[in-house]
């Protein structure tokens, strides 16, 4: 959940860029299905689901696990 979410966030600017710059927005269109695809993944995984307040949630506990 926390990967596809960070990599939705970072296709975001790449789009934007590319859009500005009227070109083809190919590596973002990459990441978005990527991290959809993570997302998705980490949805249908979990037999409760995810609600909006599990993500913040999510991002502690990766966090946490790997920092401290």
């Amino acid at each position: 959940m926390v990967a596809g979410v960070v990599i939705l966030a970072l296709s975001l600017p790449s789009a934007l860029s590319a859009l500005i710059d009227s070109r083809t927005p190919r590596v973002s269109a990459l990441l978005i299905l990527v991290g959809g695809g993570l997302v998705g993944y980490a949805l249908t995984r979990k037999p409760g689901g995810y609600g909006w307040t599990d993500v913040p949630e999510a991002f502690v506990n990766v966090i946490g696990h790997y920092f401290f």
